[in-house]
């Protein structure tokens, strides 16, 4: 990949790269978490997902990220060790999930997402380092509702709050913010963080009376040294482009903008589609090249466009895979 570095931006705040650079993480490897013939969070999503891409053209254009396996260490920065001791043991059992029903594992789980969670790390490093200016990473099993010390939903390991731990700790990067769109309100994140002033987590999702986990009402502003960086935007049912447009307009943008984030990770979902059998939002394919826009925005305005968005939710596979080429569309379109 050829790129053209300005060598006065380097330290804590890394190598730019002036390129055009979008990276794109996907992998057979994420298949083999199997999690039942009947379970909405199944491996054809990343088939339908990888499909697309390759039809489309997009993922041609896109730089191919390498699969990296997350050591325990960066791991137990987020997750408490009998969680991950808990969880390791339940799929060496054999097990057919852990915690919940919904946390549907199999024998080679633990594995899938520890490769999950390194290799959003990698993606991070590799933006922040200036090697490529922003990604997309198409992983699974999903992150967002994990909390430290349990699985929820279809959710195993933390990527993004993973992610985020590794900038804070080992890039020295100041602030991350989390914008997270995914129909459901991803509460792990919102309880890892809710103490931090130092990662800023905006939620705008399906109301909490509405839509599984029941948690994310607009009150849930964060605790102690993190009392206001929380934001919870919550939407009732039947909502679309317009209320997400005021919701970014009126409060997410501002308090981004306010928070002046060096690096900015998307829990990109796309369960708010009309088609979505989950939530009942109705968001059009076209709404999530807006929102990438505007987060994009940001991430220009104040990380020099660092950014990154990893795969959460979203379970009509049509409605999927031409989400998410239109999002890493935008992504590369506004990377030039």
């Amino acid at each position: 990949m050829s790129m053209t570095v300005d060598h006065s931006k380097t330290g804590r705040e890394g190598l730019i790269a002036e390129s055009c650079s979008t990276g794109l993480l996907i992998d057979d490897c994420f298949l083999k978490h199997q999690t039942g013939a009947k379970h909405p969070e199944r491996p054809e999503r990343l088939r339908a997902i990888s499909k697309a891409l390759v039809e489309s053209g997009i993922g041609e254009t896109c730089t191919k990220l390498p699969v990296r396996k997350a050591t325990v260490d960066q791991v137990l920065a987020v997750h408490t060790q009998e969680y991950l001791k808990r969880f390791r043991q339940a799929c060496e059992r054999g097990d057919r999930y852990i915690d919940a029903v919904d946390s549907a594992i199999c024998p080679d789980s633990y594995q899938v997402a520890m490769l999950a969670a390194g290799s959003t790390i990698e993606a991070v490093d590799q933006v922040q380092n200036g090697q490529l200016q922003n990604a997309f990473c198409a992983v699974r099993p999903p992150g967002h509702h994990c909390e430290r010390g349990e699985s929820m939903g279809f959710c195993l390991l933390a990527n993004a709050a993973i992610a985020a731990t590794h900038l804070l700790n080992q890039q020295g990067v100041a602030r991350v913010a989390i914008v997270d769109w995914d129909v459901h309100h991803g509460n792990g994140t919102q309880h890892i963080f809710e103490e931090s002033a130092d990662v800023l987590v905006c939620n705008v999702h399906g109301h909490p009376d509405h839509v599984y986990p029941g948690t994310g009402y607009a009150h849930e502003s964060g605790k102690g040294n993190g009392k206001g960086a929380t934001l919870n935007v919550p939407l009732l049912p039947g909502s679309g482009d317009g209320e997400y447009r005021a919701a970014f307009e009126n409060q997410i943008l501002p308090r981004l903008e306010d928070f002046k984030p060096e690096f900015v990770i998307i829990s990109a979902g796309f369960d708010a589609h009309a088609l979505d059998p989950l939530a009942p939002l109705n968001l059009k394919t076209e709404s999530f090249g807006w929102m990438t826009e505007c987060v994009m925005d940001v991430a220009r305005q104040f990380a020099q466009g660092r950014l990154v968005s990893l795969l959460e939710g979203g379970y009509d596979l049509t409605a999927l895979s031409e989400s998410v080429c239109q999002h890493v569309q935008t992504l590369q379109n506004h990377s030039q």
